[in-house]
């Protein structure tokens, strides 16, 4: 799954570790969601984008 969440995270001046504090999950949670490596559970998915004040579809991006 494509995802916005290092860009968001940069804009925002957050660092991995402050993000995953943010949303309740270790920092290497944050690193494998950014890097492609693991996709967000539905709650997490909606918890960032509440975070971000974003819908979920501008962050994350189903690849087909």
């Amino acid at each position: 799954m494509k995802n916005r969440l290092k860009v968001l995270r940069a804009e925002q001046g957050l660092t991995q570790a402050q993000l995953a504090d943010l949303l309740d999950v270790s920092r290497q949670t944050v690193n494998a969601i950014e890097t492609g490596k693991f996709d967000p559970s539905l709650p997490l998915a909606f918890k960032a984008a509440r975070l971000f004040k974003l819908p979920i579809e501008s962050i994350f991006e189903d690849e087909q």
